[in-house]
């Protein structure tokens, strides 16, 4: 943990001290630091509301006065058990209710795991640490929030509440981080996407399906013409592949099972369905017999890789082909939690930006060097320029990935490698990589400072081998390609949320939906404004004209509320001089110019993706 980390893991014992000392019946689950703050789960007979927060933190307070030292008491889980079972763990003290949510953490550590207890005061608690020294050292917290969450996520368990917080060294630094979370609810992507019309969530849609308003939808638009100019530069070629696909396509790929928490159900094929409705079969029955493979089915597309591989191997390839690298705007389907969506960041139905390449093992590194720079190049165009580089790694867990050791050796060498060469600064994290291979992640920072995953590379040696892939060699054999997997935006929709904050919803001219409102000043001006509005139009530049029949100064205020980039005002003089007084948002009134300059100037700015 870094230093940070472990003071907010030292502010969430205190919060959990807190609670116990004004609802000693309260049972706690656990309460780790996560990113800017920390959390812990607690199960209540009443429901904690904000309005808790302030005898909260006064207790929390006077933990900390208290100067409470953190003691680490390594135990044997024998013991462990015994003080869990007499209501001792995640308590101030002993109690006939045995500590269900601590015995069940405790019965999940591994065998041979070292078991530590932490105490403060009189509260103790099953916990690997680290801790600070004394909760003196906490001087800055504040709650923020609580939510609904189920125990370890699992919606089978019981219901807990999540009280979150974060902590500083200090209380400047507290302050700061106030304001931004202040300055976050104004740019919140779900409300700037409502008022800008943008995109929209229906009910009868159905959760984290959401619905591309026109608004959004030039967004959309204008975000894959950029992306297909880069990608026709590297000399991409375009597919399309259905929303559905048969079982075994992604038994192949290995997305079934490796994948199969995050997919949605298999779909049984119509005959297979009658016959299980005949036979009386039940949902569990037909699972069993789609495990063993007996019944097949179709699977809503989790990914795109497997179609890929399959519109490679439609054809024999020759090396001379190679590099053969496809894109596609796919959209594709995960089964997340009610609990985990969010807006457009966490959903059920997206697009990604996706393409594989598919090349020798001696274009590995040219290839993995192209993808690197075309994510760069986007993420520089948005003016996401502060990011690090994540090589994602294997985790301890084997039976999470597929394919042989010296495979994955060999691709994390290479991804490696290819960083290097392009000069780039990277960390390594085990527990990262895909299922079939390791994998480059873009952490990029946004105005707000907080951190986005987006760009990835992924370098894949399994896939091929699942598929059956080949090329003839130069050497008239045949040779398995290298399989590469990269989306410079990840998901449209997330992309477009991160997008909205970033900007606070006030986008570059070149995505704004509507570049440029004319605002005639009286009725005696409307046809001039119509003629300027036609002039733009032709210049492929979006425009409206406001007809409404309200003050020039109401006009201005409706239009910066929709945060349109620029606004042309014609009156009695601008409609003799066949002129616009031209205001733009972010610099103020431009003056006087002539119909063609503006359009010029405007024109280039749209040309050149000006920020």
């Amino acid at each position: 943990m870094t230093e940070l980390e472990t003071l907010r893991h030292s502010a969430a014992h205190i919060l959990a001290t807190a609670l116990l000392e004004l609802w000693p019946e309260a049972q706690l689950a656990a309460g780790p630091p996560v990113e800017n703050g920390f959390y812990y789960d607690v199960s209540l007979s009443h429901r904690i509301s904000p309005e808790d927060f302030p005898k909260i933190e006064e207790k929390m307070r006077e933990i900390v006065r208290a100067g409470q030292p953190f003691v680490c008491v390594p135990t044997s889980r024998e013991e462990a058990e015994k003080l869990a079972l007499r209501g001792r763990l995640g308590a101030l003290s002993e109690r006939p209710v045995p500590s269900e949510f601590k015995l069940d953490i405790l019965r999940g550590i591994p065998e041979g795991e070292p078991i530590t207890l932490y105490q403060n005061g009189e509260f103790l608690d099953l916990c690997a640490g680290p801790h600070v020294k004394s909760t003196a050292l906490v001087r800055a917290v504040r709650l923020t929030h609580v939510a609904s969450a189920y125990y370890r996520g699992d919606e089978k368990n019981p219901q807990l509440q999540r009280i979150y917080g974060t902590a500083f060294p200090s209380e400047r630094e507290l302050a700061e981080h106030l304001a931004r979370l202040e300055e976050a609810k104004k740019r919140d992507h779900r409300k700037l996407g409502r008022e800008l019309e943008l995109f929209y969530f229906d009910e009868a849609v159905g959760a984290g399906l959401p619905l591309w308003l026109p608004r959004g939808a030039v967004i959309r638009q204008e975000l894959q013409a950029f992306l297909g100019e880069l990608l026709a530069k590297q000399g991409y070629e375009t597919v399309f592949t259905p929303h559905i696909g048969e079982l075994g396509l992604y038994r192949t790929s290995g997305h079934f099972p490796y994948y199969r928490e995050s997919q949605y159900p298999p779909i049984p094929e119509p005959a297979v369905w009658e016959s299980l409705v005949h036979e009386g079969c039940r949902c569990g029955d037909y699972a069993n017999r789609l495990e063993s493979g007996v019944v097949g089915g179709y699977l809503l597309k989790p990914m795109n890789c497997p179609m890929h591989a399959r519109i490679f191997a439609s054809r024999p390839r020759s090396y001379r082909e190679l590099p053969v690298r496809l894109a596609e705007f796919g959209t594709v389907y995960r089964w997340e939690k009610s609990g985990e969506l969010g807006g457009m960041t966490r959903l059920r139905g997206f697009t990604q930006d996706d393409a594989h390449i598919f090349c020798s093992e001696s274009q590995v590194e040219a290839e993995v060097a192209g993808c690197l720079e075309l994510v760069r190049t986007v993420l520089a165009t948005l003016d996401l320029r502060d990011c690090r580089i994540r090589l994602g790694l294997r985790g301890p867990d084997s039976g999470k990935y597929i394919g042989e050791p010296a495979l994955w050796e060999k691709a994390e060498a290479a991804l490696c490698s290819a960083i290097r060469q392009a000069g780039l600064e990277f960390t390594r994290e085990a527990g990262e990589a895909a299922f079939y291979g390791p994998k480059i992640d873009f952490l990029v920072r946004d105005c707000l400072g907080r951190e986005w995953q987006l760009g990835t590379v992924q370098l894949d040696y399994n896939l091929p081998i699942r598929f059956g892939l080949a090329f003839v060699g130069a050497d008239n054999r045949e040779h398995r390609p290298v399989m590469i997997h990269r989306a410079p935006f990840g998901s449209l929709e997330r992309f477009l949320a991160i997008l909205i904050e970033h900007f606070g919803g006030d986008f570059p001219v070149w995505l704004a939906p509507e570049q440029v409102r004319i605002l005639p000043i009286s009725d005696q001006q409307l046809d001039y404004a119509r003629e300027v509005a036609a002039a733009l139009r032709k210049r492929r530049l979006r425009v409206s004209v406001d007809e409404k029949h309200e003050t020039l100064n109401a006009k201005i205020r409706i239009a910066e509320s929709q945060k349109i980039p620029y606004m042309a005002i014609v009156g009695k003089n601008e409609q003799s001089s066949k002129n616009l007084s031209v205001r733009s948002r972010r610099r103020g009134n431009l003056g006087v110019m002539a119909l063609t300059v503006f359009a010029d100037q405007l024109v280039d700015e749209v040309i050149r993706r000006s920020l």
